[in-house]
């Protein structure tokens, strides 16, 4: 038998240009704060512009706010935001009230976007019960399991399609990390199955608490995952809020015209902790690491942008910070008064129907709770 030369698949070229399609992000500005999209920037006018910057201004003061009563010992946990505010703004604002929201823990500020109040959100991380009833029922409670939103999602979708509601999809975040968990492919894969109207953000802001994005897969881009569930994917620029609504818009629309879920990678950064509850960034990144994505700062894109066109000062944003910061510190005070949870009522949330043994313990914690 000749011994032939030819390679009857080359896998080495393959695996070296898999991730190609998903490796230019979608970018309408960029870093130094030049458009670099005129045809898409100019589909937006001053006035939006400027209540894009509003939002990532009001998202900004939140959680330095929140940071400030968590150190106070007023609040549980929170997930720090900073950084991320092109992603979470310019994403939730491409929705309408009646999509349903699927958040994971770091998506606060989307829900109180979306219908629910500031107040509720630091109920949530207080604990407290109230903090998951929300005045717009179209979302559920922030989901602290990785990636478990996803698959609730594909079920939520799945049950827009039952319904026919024509102008109407789920969506749902997650961070890079939840990339790596089961529920993420299973929740992709089943919505696209159904082809139910979904759109699945990854919020790839480079660390799933200390560990980094490249130790987590051996893949390029997280975008290209969806490829394997038949799901059409994009990887954006994360810190540009223009690129992401634009995006974002275009996927609700694709989605929501019947032709299954999208998957949306936005390439972003977490500037501060995991969490408040104590992980110290210092300790697995570096400055050097970090300072071009302090640099690439979408408030500070945004700003010069606005400032150039002559529709933005800084005295109107100090303003604004002045008068959320107001805002948030009224919202506490409402949290604060919210009447204090009661073990009997745990209890009585437990089963439907109390068991024995349950009737009992509720009946002697309500003879604890009247004294």
């Amino acid at each position: 038998m000749a011994n032939g030369s030819k390679q009857i698949v080359d896998f080495a070229k393959i695996k070296a240009t898999m991730a190609d399609p998903y490796k230019h992000p979608v970018q309408v500005i960029d870093r130094e704060g030049t458009v670099v999209d005129p045809e898409i920037f100019a589909k937006y006018s001053d006035d939006q512009l400027v209540d894009f910057m509003k939002k990532m201004v009001w998202e900004r003061t939140l959680h330095e706010q929140t940071m400030n009563f968590s150190r106070q010992g007023r609040l549980g946990f929170y997930a720090p935001t900073a950084g991320e505010e092109a992603s979470e703004m310019g994403s939730v604002t491409a929705f309408k009230e009646q999509d349903f929201l699927l958040p994971a823990y770091r998506d606060l500020p989307q829900m109180i976007q979306h219908g629910t109040t500031v107040a509720k959100g630091f109920l949530w991380s207080k604990g407290h019960v109230e903090g998951s009833q929300h005045p717009n029922p179209n979302m559920i409670f922030p989901q602290i399991i990785i990636g478990a939103q996803y698959v609730e999602t594909a079920g939520v979708a799945l049950g827009i399609k039952k319904n026919k509601d024509e102008d109407r999809v789920a969506f749902a975040y997650t961070g890079d990390g939840g990339t790596s968990q089961g529920d993420w492919y299973e929740g992709v894969n089943f919505a696209s199955a159904f082809q139910a109207p979904a759109v699945f953000f990854v919020q790839n802001n480079g660390w799933a608490i200390s560990v980094p994005r490249y130790k987590q897969t051996a893949a390029e881009t997280l975008a290209q995952k969806a490829v394997a569930m038949g799901v059409p994917s994009v990887q954006v620029d994360g810190m540009d809020i223009v690129a992401v609504h634009e995006v974002a818009k275009a996927a609700r629309d694709f989605a929501v015209a019947g032709n299954g879920p999208v998957v949306i990678e936005t390439l972003t950064y977490r500037y501060g902790a995991h969490s408040s509850a104590g992980d110290d960034p210092s300790r697995y990144r570096t400055k050097e690491e970090e300072k071009p994505w302090f640099d690439a700062d979408p408030l500070i894109r945004l700003r010069k942008v606005l400032t150039d066109k002559g529709v933005w000062s800084q005295d109107q944003e100090d303003k604004l910070v002045a008068d959320y910061k107001d805002d948030f510190k009224q919202a506490m005070k409402e949290a604060e008064a919210a009447p204090a949870q009661k073990v009997s009522d745990f209890l009585k949330w437990t089963y439907n129907v109390p068991t024995p043994a349950v009737k009992k313990q509720i009946a002697e914690f309500e003879a604890k709770e009247s004294k």
